[in-house]
């Protein structure tokens, strides 16, 4: 079992949803986040000063898979989160997912998911 963790652009969010759940991938979970990268923020005027916004909103998909659904997974993803621009986000894979119980049914692991 995989766990991925993606950083998008908020307002691709919906795009990323719809893409998944056409995928056949329904669980996940949504946080909204900020953050720090290549892009760098900007510099806005508030009222006489100057003030660097360089933590910009995100958000945070977090999806727990199935090995072989991971990279049809990566590309929903990035085909629907690319604008091309900086800023686009990243995607990160991990297999720290030792068990997984589902509580309702005490279902384990694969059957979980």
């Amino acid at each position: 079992m995989k766990k991925i963790e993606c950083f998008i652009r908020p307002e691709k969010l919906e795009e990323v949803k719809m893409a998944l759940t056409r995928a056949g991938i329904v669980g996940l979970t949504v946080s909204e986040v900020f953050g720090a990268g290549r892009q760098k923020g900007f510099v806005e005027k508030y009222r006489v000063s100057e003030v660097t916004v360089n933590l910009l909103p995100k958000v945070k998909i977090e999806l727990f898979l199935k090995d072989q659904d991971v990279n049809k997974v990566l590309r929903v993803i990035v085909t629907a989160a690319r604008t091309g621009e900086v800023g686009d986000g990243k995607i990160f894979v991990s297999d720290a997912i030792e068990r997984v119980v589902r509580i309702r049914t005490g279902e384990e692991n694969e059957a979980a998911l």
